[in-house]
């Protein structure tokens, strides 16, 4: 590439703006590769962990500080269409109806109960929210897996009429949909900002070379790398392995050994 300049100033300045944006364009490919990795490791553990306890808590609708867990699960699992933690089956392993709203003098809730190790009244049941508005068939939200309690219905060949996959699993693509959107604006503009970078050094280094000159008003050419990728490469690298070398702590054999060869040496 050939360029031309009538004038030769402010390269002080320029080679402090291109150091200014080389770290800026390597912070932000960092940045993206980071908050990547980041955000799937923090989404997988608050769906892991955030969801269970939520669960855990749906019924404690009196205990402060708890009394909006079912309000919270409820709109959770209508709005991204999921049901449990991993999946619907999850509201069968844990009490999810308050004791306050079961009648103990029944013998079913006596015998469930009694049933129960933890004394926990279980049911194969999940919240309302949990139900498919799209299903033609009212919704089935108890005795999901009882085929004789419902008419002409099998739970493990048709179809259920509520939300099947989890809202962990949910919340996860949510996010790391959002994160491929953000991550595709962030590398635009990086790749926007390598262009430029590339075009302030080929600036940069066309002016150097009027240096010197007398007629300013010469073609000059100006580069990217001042020697080859590989000896570009290789001269950021040798300090880095040099160091690790020196920090490199010898075995007590391989002293010995080089001691017992030294004394050879000299010996014969």
């Amino acid at each position: 590439m050939v360029l031309s300049y009538g004038v030769y100033t402010g390269r002080p300045a320029l080679c402090s703006g291109i150091r200014r944006m080389r770290s800026q364009a390597s912070l932000e490919a960092s940045l993206i590769i980071r908050t990547g990795t980041a955000l799937q490791g923090i989404s997988w553990m608050a769906g892991q962990i955030g969801l269970k306890n939520g669960i855990h808590f749906y019924k404690d609708t009196d205990t402060p500080g708890r009394c909006f867990q079912k309000q919270t699960i409820d709109h959770l699992q209508m709005e991204f269409q999921c049901c449990g933690n991993n999946d619907y089956k999850d509201w069968f392993e844990m009490q999810w109806i308050s004791n306050r709203y079961l009648d103990f003098s029944s013998k079913e809730v006596k015998d469930r109960i009694k049933s129960n190790v933890d004394g926990r009244y279980l049911v194969d049941g999940v919240p309302f929210s949990c139900c498919n508005p799209s299903s033609p068939r009212p919704c089935i939200q108890y005795k999901i897996t009882n085929n004789t309690a419902h008419y002409n219905y099998d739970h493990q060949t048709e179809e259920l009429n509520i939300f099947i996959r989890g809202c962990r699993e949910a919340l996860v693509n949510y996010y790391m949909g959002l994160m491929n959107t953000i991550g595709a604006v962030v590398l635009s503009v990086f790749l926007l900002q390598s262009s430029v970078l590339a075009s302030v050094r080929l600036l940069q280094t066309s002016m150097e070379a009027l240096a010197g000159q007398e007629n300013v008003e010469i073609e000059t050419e100006g580069y990217l790398l001042e020697k080859g990728v590989k000896e570009t490469f290789m001269e950021y690298v040798d300090p880095v392995l040099n160091l690790l070398l020196l920090n490199r702590v010898t075995p007590p054999e391989a002293k010995s050994e080089a001691g017992a060869t030294g004394t050879a040496t000299t010996t014969s």
